[in-house]
């Protein structure tokens, strides 16, 4: 048990609790534990795609290849010998930076795109309609979440609309805590948002907040009935 500033004594979990004592760093602390198992499991259907190695010759060659232009024009173009051109190419040799300049600028691109992996070809169209009611629901002690959109895997954010049960502050096992950042707006009712290192805000329909969710943060209804919210979560 540790001394909460607004609510006197309240229980932490082990990791929230090592990190105060000064054992474990801020991401050490942050265990599954801590991220709801709303968000991982979001988080766990995102890309998990792997990165191969940039190879500065094959780039060379494929934003060559992309002009059609011969190893000839090329060279031309970048004030180079041929022969140095298609070393650089088989990675026969290192371009020094000076080279690398020529490249970039006989290319009619910035020197930092030598070094960029070409987007690989989407269809950036996607869309997804949850009706009214027709959310994925998701249920805790403190929270009903109603999972948005559910149909789209590697989104970059997570909407959901939750009704908040929780009426104190000591109905949570500590703060929630997760990687990312998240936006809140208050649907219908009335909220208080307690935050690690702010004063508690009390919010009524209409408005907002938004914060860095790795701050412990909970939110109670002090409404007659149960408030609803819409959160936002940032998955990258």
């Amino acid at each position: 048990m540790i001394k909460d500033r607004y609510h006197g004594p309240v229980a932490m979990p082990r990791c929230v609790l090592l990190q105060a004592l000064g054992e474990v760093s801020r991401t050490e602390a942050m265990s599954d534990y801590d991220e709801p198992s709303l968000i991982r499991l979001a988080r766990a259907s995102g890309d998990s795609s792997h990165v191969e190695p940039l190879n500065l010759g094959r780039r060379v060659r494929e934003l060559r290849k992309a002009r059609e232009w011969t190893l000839e024009r090329a060279a031309q173009e970048a004030g180079l010998a041929r022969s140095t051109l298609s070393k650089i190419e088989n990675e026969q040799m290192s371009p020094t930076f000076e080279l690398m300049k020529k490249l970039a600028d006989g290319l009619g691109i910035d020197m930092p795109q030598l070094f960029t992996p070409p987007r690989k070809a989407q269809v950036n169209g996607r869309m997804d309609v949850t009706q009214s009611d027709g959310g994925q629901p998701h249920v805790t002690p403190t929270y009903e979440h109603e999972l948005l959109n559910a149909n789209l895997t590697k989104k970059s954010m997570l909407p959901y609309r939750a009704r908040i049960r929780a009426r104190s502050f000591e109905e949570f096992d500590g703060w929630v805590r997760h990687d990312g950042e998240e936006f809140l707006y208050v649907l219908t009712g009335a909220v208080r948002l307690y935050t690690e290192f702010y004063e508690p805000v009390e919010m009524k329909r209409g408005d907002s907040a938004y914060y860095d969710a790795s701050m412990g943060h909970n939110v109670i209804s002090v409404s007659a009935e149960d408030a609803l919210i819409l959160w936002v979560t940032s998955l990258v």
